[in-house]
């Protein structure tokens, strides 16, 4: 197999037994059996249409923010977005831009070229592919509002153009999460503005983020969805969780909203941690927490 791989993809792109600890925001995880980073969308549609007839396991990694990988690693294949595959370019009121790129970039970009609609996006660590797949959003602000369009690739390497509309953009979902589809890059149509105006909003939601949301710790973001009707950081607080601790794990005493990497925690301590949330939520107020993090490998 692995020789096959290297027709198609050069060799210092395979990186085997390669520690996910170095490529999730939690900075924890153990090693993937193989690593292969794709710098071109042919490269990509060769790789996942291969292994696809090999039926081999393989991950589309982005950028980790919102994945915690299993201590004992993962057996499967990860195949990561390369830097080539995060181009950005502006046209007009239009912003195309590749799945690689970190969204926070992006915002930065339409900031510049005089652009609003992304403010929102400002210190969101994830990549546009993420963002996409998940809807990310914040402030009042998701990608469903500025989403033209969406370029994706099946599981046999063919690529759709698929609307706003076919998305199924909803609360922290897309018609992505149920399909085999690998996001390629999106069209967004933002809003002329005034560059110093859109400059002091991202500034001011910065603010609000370092004042309320633990960033000095590594973490996956927000850990759990919003469930309809309440804020999961006040369930967790009202049910006595606030720094709540296994490990290096820890309920952040800032947000308890978010699970942290206090300094030596393992997978299994988060994992431990989430759980034990959600079960005590669930038996005091009867409400189940979703996790937003995504859970790979043995842990």
């Amino acid at each position: 197999m692995y020789e096959h791989i290297r027709t198609i993809v050069p060799e210092e792109r395979l990186l085997f037994h390669e520690p996910m600890s170095k490529h999730t925001t939690f900075r924890v995880g153990g090693e993937a059996e193989c690593m292969i980073v794709v710098e071109t969308k042919d490269e990509l549609a060769k790789i996942i249409s291969y292994l696809g007839r090999l039926e081999q396991d393989y991950f589309i990694l982005g950028n980790g923010s919102n994945l915690l990988v299993g201590d004992k690693g993962y057996r499967g294949i990860i195949v990561k977005m390369g830097k080539r595959m995060g181009g950005i370019r502006v046209e007009q009121n239009h912003i195309a831009v590749g799945a690689g790129a970190p969204l926070s970039l992006v915002s930065t970009v339409a900031k510049e070229k005089g652009l609003s609609g992304l403010e929102f996006a400002a210190g969101i660590p994830g990549t546009v592919g993420g963002a996409i797949v998940m809807n990310a959003g914040a402030y009042g602000g998701e990608m469903k509002q500025i989403v033209q369009m969406v370029r994706v690739m099946d599981k046999e390497g063919q690529i759709l153009t698929l609307d706003n509309d076919t998305m199924e953009f909803g609360y922290r979902t897309s018609i992505i999460r149920d399909r085999p589809f690998i996001v390629l890059g999106t069209v967004l149509k933002l809003t002329p503005g005034n560059e110093d105006e859109i400059g002091a909003k991202m500034e001011e939601l910065m603010k609000q983020r370092k004042s309320k949301q633990p960033l000095e710790y590594p973490s996956a973001g927000s850990t759990f969805k919003r469930p309809d009707g309440y804020y999961a950081g006040k369930l967790i607080m009202d049910a006595g969780l606030r720094g709540y601790r296994i490990g290096g794990a820890q309920v952040s005493e800032k947000h308890c909203g978010f699970v942290i990497n206090a300094g030596g925690a393992t997978a299994a301590d988060i994992k431990e941690v989430i759980e034990e949330v959600q079960e005590r939520v669930r038996d005091r107020f009867h409400v189940r927490l979703e996790p937003e993090v995504v859970f790979l490998g043995d842990f």
